[in-house]
């Protein structure tokens, strides 16, 4: 199977457990969602996909081969995380040197050629870089690397809206070129909603949900109306959240919509991505409240 599965896969530091029996896979040629909010458990799950730290139990699998200091996956997978792994004195097309040399996948003229576009100094030193520049040089490598998974973590720190919005015109580009899975770990939800396929939702360092965005759509859904036509509506639905003013209400739903009441003045609309996961995420789970 040409996936990452992650099986049954627990880590913990002292007393927090990061991840708990996490299991999941990211199918070859989609583009995901990783979402969830700080400390919820995505970095430390990138972390030991990459293999930067080593899972307490279970196991990552890529493309079948298991992934725990296998240098058989070394050209299957790239992360770009926030930390900076790169040495900060060296120029950054001294980097891309590195680079190449230590990925045989590495597009070095690709690379320039992005640098161009987002207007990078090649010439200065990784350290002289302003953040936004920083996070560019590591979308640039991740761009021109032509492995199958690639995975980025909050991708466009500190970049302004032109710079973002030149990424995610660039991340389909090559979607489109050359098939590839990439992965989207971000807080920006609104903003890669209608470029992802797939969402993968962390909280508490376990999944509360994988589903595509299409499903969700046609799954999720609000009903907004009186307090006490809401709350009969939404008698033995799954009700993940629910907000109040006055004596109206509007509850958030997953499941099949099911018709009005006759003469009912209850009125549905879809749920978008950005409410689902505050929604999901804000009593840590999808029951019913």
């Amino acid at each position: 199977m040409n996936a990452i599965e992650i099986q049954n896969v627990t880590k913990r530091y002292k007393d927090v457990t990061a991840l708990e029996d996490v299991s999941l896979s990211f199918a070859f040629g989609k583009i995901y969602g990783l979402l969830g909010r700080n400390g919820a458990g995505k970095s430390t799950l990138i972390n030991i996909i990459a293999n930067r730290i080593f899972a307490d139990s279970g196991e990552v699998r890529i493309d079948g081969i298991p992934a725990k200091e296998n240098m058989g996956v070394h050209e299957k997978l790239f992360c770009m995380s926030e930390a900076d792994l790169y040495d900060r004195d060296l120029k950054v097309k001294e980097l891309f040197k590195w680079t190449d040399r230590f990925y045989d996948a590495f597009d070095s003229d690709k690379a320039l050629a992005l640098s161009e576009k987002f207007n990078l100094d090649i010439h200065k030193r990784f350290k002289a870089l302003s953040k936004g520049y920083q996070s560019i040089f590591k979308l640039i490598v991740a761009l021109s690397l032509r492995v199958p998974y690639v995975i980025f973590d909050e991708p466009v720190l500190g970049l302004d809206a032109n710079h973002r919005e030149l990424f995610y015109e660039l991340l389909l580009e090559e979607f489109e070129t050359g098939e590839r899975t990439f992965i989207l770990a971000t807080h920006l939800i609104e903003e890669v909603a209608n470029l992802i396929e797939e969402v993968v939702l962390i909280d508490k360092g376990k999944v509360l949900l994988q589903e595509s965005v299409e499903a969700l759509s046609e799954t999720g859904y609000s009903i907004s109306g009186t307090a006490q036509e809401v709350d009969s509506y939404c008698e033995g639905k799954n009700v993940i959240g629910q907000d109040t003013l006055g004596g109206m209400k509007i509850a958030y739903v997953l499941g099949e919509k099911a018709a009005l009441p006759q003469g009912s003045n209850l009125q549905i609309a879809a749920i978008n991505l950005q409410k689902l996961f505050v929604k999901l995420t804000e009593k840590g789970g999808n029951g019913n409240e």
